[in-house]
């Protein structure tokens, strides 16, 4: 049974994604702050299946012990799906130190230090193991107000791009996802308004499909995607 490391798992895409592996016979530890009705389901269901440990991936500086304490022990890991993310929406003449110190932790230290430390158990033994990281339309495409958590998120592509690079002759492998705007709780702050003129740009007229983009994700973890590394597949309804 392979087992696959999952941040934000409390999510409405990270739920989703849990909800694909844990049906496709693989062990999941979710990652997150809150225990929520999510993660309770997905508890009470799949039992020693699925574990979940509650951790504040802004504390970067204490992710060490987070994997030789809790990570280390349920492996050896398979898999890495970085996901979790912190939206600080503004333009950047309104840029605060402390909220973009925030984004940064979440949304891209945070990685580094996981793909780190689940590299080495990789390492160790002998795993030849595929990390996924949950990027974003808006690394590609400019929206108002999106320009710092852009940033976040494109740096995230860049640090992939190489990890697939360095790493590749071991048979791990590395690559992201980036999803268009999907009905989720981090797109209620737009109103109809401002949502419908994003679907405009796309060339589905929709918002992107939340299990479309979870498939992407188990597809990249499995075997059947062993040949594809150092990539990012674009799941947004074909945003022009």
């Amino acid at each position: 049974m392979k087992t696959i490391v999952l941040t934000g798992d409390s999510g409405a895409l990270g739920g989703t994604i849990a909800q694909l592996l844990l049906e496709r016979e693989y062990k999941v530890i979710g990652i997150s702050r809150r225990e929520n009705d999510t993660v309770k389901k997905l508890k009470d269901k799949f039992k020693e299946r699925y574990i979940h440990i509650g951790f504040d991936l802004e504390k970067v500086n204490e992710i060490p012990e987070l994997y030789l304490n809790h990570l280390k022990p349920l492996g050896p890991l398979y898999g890495l799906v970085n996901n979790s993310a912190y939206a600080y929406d503004d333009i950047v003449t309104n840029a605060k130190y402390e909220e973009l110190l925030r984004m940064f932790n979440i949304n891209f230290f945070s990685g580094v230090m996981l793909t780190k430390y689940v590299i080495r158990d990789m390492i160790l033994h002998g795993t030849k193991g595929s990390i996924v990281h949950i990027s974003s339309v808006s690394a590609h495409t400019g929206y108002k107000g999106l320009s710092m958590y852009a940033a976040s998120k494109g740096a995230l592509e860049a640090f992939s791009k190489t990890v697939a690079r360095e790493w590749g002759e071991k048979g791990i492998r590395s690559n992201c996802v980036a999803p268009g705007f999907m009905e989720t709780p981090m797109s209620e702050r737009l109103s109809e308004e401002q949502k419908e003129r994003i679907y405009r740009r796309t060339s589905l007229k929709e918002p992107t499909d939340l299990r479309s983009v979870a498939e992407t994700v188990v597809f990249l973890l499995s075997e059947e995607s062993k040949s594809i590394t150092g990539t990012t597949i674009m799941v947004d309804s074909g945003t022009l």
